[in-house]
């Protein structure tokens, strides 16, 4: 009897990968808060602090460890890293579910952390299986991803949590653990044995994966537009409940309703619009365009004086979403097949850098734009800030265009 032919890997096997993953983890957005605030007496001023502590450990535990997995997946292939990524986080859920007080969940958010490479290698499983032309129109399936999965698990995980605080944690759980054994049954490997390389120490820790970077030429620029689009991005998603609940006295509900419309927003441009859009402009227009209008509608955000006009230009952000296809695109163009998975570590450390700081940023520069003896007054200051750093990522993005028109350039050295 004639063995079974092996699964060729294909988008669609590393799609329901991405949908189970950001689905459990949008399932637990509603409820972390609030558990974190039951722990401190049930004040969310006094929790607030230690859930920013909680969001920045599971950052450093990633910056740390992501590009040593990206270089394990570029040694091992890319299933079985993802495999154990997948392992982290459902066990992350499951103790979240029973931690008895938050030296628990940060014990869980380690775990995490360290394992979070799941994401990372689902781009290098993208770059394995798709020609350099198509690269950014299937990046954006990370992006639709995105947008189902805070579409869904935030309004899975608020129906949940109105039965009890932890069920979303096991049903988060529960999703991962599919996920798991989707993985483990049907998700073929995506990189063959002979385009494997040796596991390196020097390229897995994370400043040695960045600093390896600056051997491809042009990106190093381009993973600084990476990491500075990525912050102004977080510096949006740390202030947003703040800056709506502030400016215009939004419920918890209004704000989910208009996390929902983002994620549906989000997953419609990612998966109809940038397939297109790349299409007709080509990556470099793509980044540029995908930065003009992210940065416009940052500044949109901080000037928009009522609530409605936030969903208004929420869609000018979402079409900035091309952004992250167009610029991993052109990385991955510069980098072999044997070291993306040490490329996509890398860009995970950098957004866990992102992660990190964004957010202190943000908070402290809200804050001073409301405060009572601020010179003016500037609820919207951080949104500022991001669409100052997009044009910055711009200034970047030029700079390694021109490097490439250089060297490429008949005569060039």
């Amino acid at each position: 009897m004639d063995a079974p032919t092996p699964r060729k890997p294909a988008l669609g096997f590393i799609f329901i990968t991405l949908v189970l993953f950001v689905l459990g983890f949008g399932i637990i957005i509603p409820v972390l808060p609030p558990l974190v605030a039951k722990f401190n007496g049930g004040s969310f001023a006094e929790g607030s602090g230690e859930y920013g502590v909680l969001v920045g450990v599971y950052a450093a535990m990633q910056f740390v460890f992501s590009p040593i997995l990206g270089s394990l997946s570029d040694r091992y292939g890319r299933r079985r890293v993802l495999l154990i990524a997948l392992a982290g986080s459902a066990i992350d859920y499951v103790i979240m579910g029973f931690a008895p007080s938050m030296a628990w969940l940060f014990v869980a958010r380690m775990i995490s952390g360290a394992t979070a490479g799941a994401l990372a290698t689902c781009n290098a499983y993208i770059a394995d299986v798709t020609p350099p032309e198509r690269r950014a129109q299937a990046f954006g399936l990370l992006g639709v991803a995105f947008g189902v999965g805070f579409a869904i698990g935030p309004a899975i995980g608020g129906f949940l949590g109105g039965y009890s605080i932890r069920l979303p944690f096991f049903v988060a759980a529960g999703c991962v653990s599919i996920n798991w054994l989707y993985g483990a049954l049907v998700l073929p490997e995506s990189l063959p044995p002979d385009q494997r390389r040796p596991f390196s120490w020097r390229r897995a820790n994370p400043v040695g994966s960045l600093l390896a970077l600056r051997r491809f030429r042009g990106v190093f620029d381009l993973a600084w537009v990476y990491f500075i689009y990525m912050f102004g991005s977080v510096i949006l998603q740390s202030i947003w409940v703040l800056y709506t609940g502030y400016r215009y006295g939004w419920t918890p509900l209004q704000v989910g309703l208009s996390l929902t419309y983002v994620g549906v927003l989000t997953a419609a441009v990612q998966g109809g619009f940038v397939k297109r859009i790349i299409a007709a402009t080509g990556e470099r227009k793509g980044l540029v365009l995908g930065l003009l209008l992210s940065a416009g509608a940052m500044t949109a955000y901080g000037l928009s004086t009522h609530g409605w006009m936030i969903f208004v230009f929420v869609l000018l952000g979402a079409f900035g979403g091309i952004t992250g296809p167009s610029v991993q695109a052109l990385v991955t163009r510069h980098v072999p097949g044997n070291e993306q998975g040490a490329l996509q570590g890398s860009l995970s450390s950098l957004q866990s850098l992102a992660t990190i700081f964004a957010p202190m940023l943000g908070a402290w520069s809200f804050g001073k734009g409301i405060a009572d003896n601020a010179r003016w007054h500037l609820p919207g200051i951080a949104f500022f800030e991001a669409a100052a750093l997009m044009l910055v990522a711009l200034a970047f993005a030029f700079r390694s265009f021109q490097l490439d028109d250089r060297v490429a350039a008949p005569g060039s050295a």
